[in-house]
């Protein structure tokens, strides 16, 4: 059975969605990582990383958002969350990598400071800065949606829906400067949270929708 370490809003929630959205048996241990639990010796032997999420499957452990759902998009294909064409797979992981690399470092700026900064103006020039990186970096998924498109690579609904779906979310927490710029990804946001899988994840990690 695969075994999914996540903690609550964090970015692990991509691939709990995800998991849900194929009716797999699984189970989800939840990391407190609030308290720390990811820097014990028992979850770093888990993930050496201290981070979530991991993936415990039958050949190993996972680490990475893009790559984990890479994984389950693929061992459960059934479920259609992922492009059967391989280079249409390829572009759907660079964007899932343009979000892990590019997103979430912003954002890591805002609720992180600390891994890039050691002095309070470095953190507070890094806070201050973060609405501003996050407008330019999202206006790029903004103008993808808005050719009308459902899901960011069109019609069909992919693994990439959920890991923007968390992003989307963070828009709204203390200073990553709101959404209201972003119409098309409010939308999209808007569809993700009425999805089933969506809203049993967020009830099972304790979240509300936004």
């Amino acid at each position: 059975m695969l075994k999914l370490f996540h903690a609550p809003n964090a970015c692990s929630l991509a691939p709990h969605i995800a998991l849900n959205e194929t009716g797999a048996d699984y189970e989800a241990i939840q990391v407190d990582t609030r308290g720390g639990e990811q820097r014990t010796p028992a979850y770093l032997a888990i993930n050496p990383k201290g981070k979530v999420p991991a993936l415990a499957t039958d050949r190993g452990m996972l680490t990475e958002v893009p790559v984990i759902l890479g994984y389950i998009g693929r061992s459960f294909p059934a479920a259609a969350l992922v492009p059967t064409d391989q280079f249409d797979f390829f572009q759907m992981q660079s964007f899932n990598s343009y979000l892990a690399s590019t997103v979430h470092i912003a954002f890591a700026h805002l609720f992180r400071p600390e891994r890039y900064g050691d002095s309070d103006a470095a953190k507070a020039d890094m806070r201050a800065k973060v609405p501003s990186a996050l407008k330019t970096h999202f206006q790029i998924i903004e103008d993808q949606l808005a050719d009308g498109r459902p899901w960011i690579h069109g019609d069909a609904y992919t693994v990439s829906d959920p890991y923007l779906y968390v992003f989307s979310r963070w828009l709204e927490r203390e200073g990553a400067g709101g959404s209201a710029h972003l119409p098309h990804v409010r939308a999209h946001r808007d569809r993700m949270q009425a999805r089933p899988a969506v809203a049993n994840t967020l009830k099972a990690e304790g979240l509300e929708p936004v």
